[in-house]
């Protein structure tokens, strides 16, 4: 009998970290969760999936859940880093303690689970990673500051850890939302956006999807924009 695929989720209590963990199931993964709520755990077991209660900014926590999926479950196939919004504000406004902040909870928290699972996925013979990061790391706005600057680097690190580690066959791509309907926005805003209408989760979670399989066995190191057309670079 082979083997169950396992995919690790984070922040998949709600919006696009549960719509992706759905997804996954459908295609017959085993979801292994993580939200600081606590509401994965109603996600993975709707799923028939495990759940757990920790945030991608402890590292205790994310080797707690990678130690989990191996030690139930035996492998990991799948790992899809998704994350919270961290500080707003003017730039020059935003303090020491924010940047920092938010280098933990959109890049190191990436870099930290790339040096848990990719022991596992050398064993294995290969694995992928999606970091679900921002259309602003493409297009840096002045309304996301910290958001931009560093999933601007979070472009970078995808990039780097891809080529290394292209040869053992893991990949690591990262998908670029625009605005999805896990929140509100104004009429302005929607204005700008080609298609008119901010994206549904589950829109998001197709690429992640997509990108997470061996449908997509030959993309690695990319950048992926899911954006309704909402960044104007070609």
């Amino acid at each position: 009998m082979d083997e169950p695929r396992v995919a690790i989720v984070a922040a998949a209590g709600r919006g696009i970290g549960a719509a992706c963990a759905r997804r996954l199931a459908d295609d017959g993964y085993t979801p292994v969760l993580l939200s600081k709520s606590g509401a994965a755990r109603d996600v993975a077991d709707d799923l028939g999936g495990v759940g757990f209660e920790g945030s991608v900014t402890d590292p205790a926590d994310l080797e707690a859940l990678v130690e989990a999926a191996t030690d139930r479950y035996g492998r990991i196939d799948v790992v899809v880093n998704n994350t919270g919004h961290p500080a707003t504000g003017d730039l020059l406004d935003i303090s020491d303690e924010d940047w920092h902040d938010g280098l933990d909870l959109v890049l190191l928290n990436v870099v930290r689970m790339a040096r848990l699972v990719t022991p596992v996925f050398e064993r294995q013979g290969g694995g992928s990673i999606v970091n679900v990061s921002t259309f602003s790391a493409f297009e840096p706005s002045l309304d996301f500051p910290v958001s931009s600057v560093l999933r601007a680097g979070l472009g970078g690190f995808t990039k780097l850890y891809a080529d290394r580690y292209a040869s053992a066959s893991i990949r690591m791509n990262s998908v670029l939302p625009g605005y999805t309907d896990s929140y509100e926005i104004d009429d302005q805003t929607r204005a700008e956006i080609p298609m008119s209408r901010s994206a549904k989760t589950a829109e998001i979670a197709n690429v992640v999807g997509f990108l997470a399989s061996d449908a997509a066995s030959y993309v690695t190191g990319q950048n992926v924009r899911v954006d309704g057309g909402l960044t104007d670079g070609v």
